[in-house]
């Protein structure tokens, strides 16, 4: 069958001056002050009319050198069937997958997974910003920059949460974009969206802010937190990770999804807001996971009956309909039943408002809750914890771990890779008293999986022991290339 590409073009017809042209008195531009039924009876000297025009061509030629285009290629796991191998993507993993349509061919032999995605670089040594998903499970990432230079990435971090990764190249002098306060954004002012859809590379597309602070239950794993922004510029698969920029080009958000029938773009589509992303990285680069505050509470929104319920005069703030045992709320004293209507002086009126607010905060942090109880209005100081239920954070707690292991380790090159034949790997920098010694391990050696989990990063070894007892093997290179296996014994 022959597939064709219909352009549709659409004509306006009545005029350029009853669509909001500008009328010129004395040299300067005024909207017409009548109404546009108005304004098309009004009659203006064409030559005094100007109509406003938009150029995103200088934006553009800032943003596209701070995209890249981001390839993967997923190997099929050895110790799966061939029906594990064709399973359907679940809800969530995916975002373009999860708006479009779902496909299964059982019992066809499967080799290497190959997608394309987009990321956005955001520091001059090679650090860049991108999905959770893009990069999830990826055996190899390969980062192709705007000028066509070609780099093997490494996994920083990744946080299904938020649907945030943070990888980096070997590379120096890049051209990192401008982060923006997306906080700043409003509905209706114009964005772009710049990334790599269908592998075509470097592209930009125009809309404007739809709306903020959707929750779209995209993310259907652990705690998640959606804030995202919505656009109508155009986005589709390969676009996720990509920029969207304001006209400024200053970086608002990271295109993640679409909401589609078909799988392609439809009108509307969702990026993460830039003020979370940069907590997440920044976390990322300074604890090696992401280090997120817990309130301890169950919460659902205001509508109109329970507003009635609670005696308010509209439906406003956040409801508490659930609370945890010693959680952090409630040693502060929230209790179930409150209405939230402000966190830290600031206004909540969604569920996404109030987690992303929460979110963008670490364990041990205060935070100001006003909220509404029977009619009164009170302040609670809340200290935030962490999952455990601690205000330390998570990866102080792991100090423990690193100490009984007794090592520290680094991220590979990409002259060691290209030497030792491997695409992933931490090499061991400095060996001390503790586990890694005792299992005879060297300086030097390089960690390719623990306990046949692969090891992308340092972090990835801690976070692949944590909690283990017992014998864990440990694969890798020494320097000479030589293939070798170890047995830390792990104990509580």
């Amino acid at each position: 069958m022959k597939k064709y590409l219909g352009l549709m073009f659409v004509a306006i017809v009545g005029g350029l001056v009853s669509v909001g042209a500008y009328k010129t008195i004395e040299g300067k531009q005024y909207f017409p002050d009548n109404s546009f039924f108005a304004a098309r009876k009004a009659s203006y000297d064409i030559k005094n009319v100007t109509v406003p025009t938009f150029d995103f061509s200088d934006v553009s030629e800032a943003v596209m050198p701070t995209v890249v285009h981001i390839n993967t290629v997923i190997n099929p796991k050895q110790d799966q069937s061939a029906d594990n191998d064709q399973q359907q993507e679940q809800p969530g993993q995916n975002p373009f997958g999860f708006f479009g349509p779902q496909f299964n061919f059982p019992n066809v032999p499967r080799g290497p997974q190959k997608a394309s995605g987009s990321g956005v670089i955001i520091s001059s040594d090679g650090y860049i910003v991108t999905n959770n998903h893009v990069v999830a499970d990826a055996d190899k990432i390969d980062v192709i920059l705007y000028d066509k230079r070609e780099f093997t990435a490494d996994v920083i971090g990744r946080d299904e949460n938020t649907d945030m990764a943070l990888i980096k190249i070997n590379a120096h002098d890049l051209q990192p974009i401008t982060i923006g306060n997306s906080d700043e954004s409003r509905v209706g002012q114009w964005v772009l969206a710049v990334g790599n859809p269908f592998n075509l590379t470097s592209t930009v597309t125009a809309g404007i802010i739809s709306a903020k602070g959707r929750n779209i239950n995209l993310i259907r794993s652990g705690a998640p937190i959606e804030d995202f922004i919505q656009t109508d510029a155009a986005v589709n698969p390969g676009n996720s990770g990509g920029a969207l920029v304001n006209t400024k080009g200053e970086l608002i958000g990271i295109n993640t999804a679409i909401a589609s029938q078909t799988g392609s773009y439809e009108g509307y589509s969702f990026a993460v807001p830039s003020n979370l992303m940069k907590k997440v990285i920044e976390d990322f680069k300074t604890y090696g996971e992401v280090e997120r505050g817990y309130l301890g509470i169950g919460i659902q929104d205001v509508d109109n009956k329970i507003a009635e319920d609670k005696g308010l005069s509209k439906p406003e703030g956040v409801l508490v309909n659930k609370m945890t045992d010693n959680s952090a709320a409630e040693d502060a004293g929230v209790k179930e039943g409150d209405i939230i209507t402000k966190v830290d002086g600031k206004n909540v009126n969604s569920v996404s408002e109030l987690q992303a607010m929460v979110a963008s905060k670490r364990p041990g942090e205060h935070v100001a809750i006003d909220l509404i109880r029977k009619g009164n209005e009170k302040t609670f100081d809340v200290i935030l914890r962490n999952r455990n239920g601690k205000t330390a954070l998570v990866s102080s707690e792991s100090n423990s771990l690193k100490k009984q292991l007794g090592m520290t380790a680094e991220l590979l090159s990409d002259a060691e890779r290209s030497k030792l034949n491997i695409e992933h790997g931490a090499k061991i920098s400095s060996i001390g008293k503790g586990k890694f010694k005792d299992a005879g391990i060297p300086e030097g050696f390089v960690v390719t999986t623990v306990d046949k989990i692969n090891v992308n990063t340092p972090n990835d070894i801690f976070k692949a022991l944590d909690g283990k007892v017992g014998g864990i093997l440990v694969e890798g290179y020494l320097p000479s290339g030589e293939k070798k296996y170890y047995v830390l014994e792990m104990t509580k």
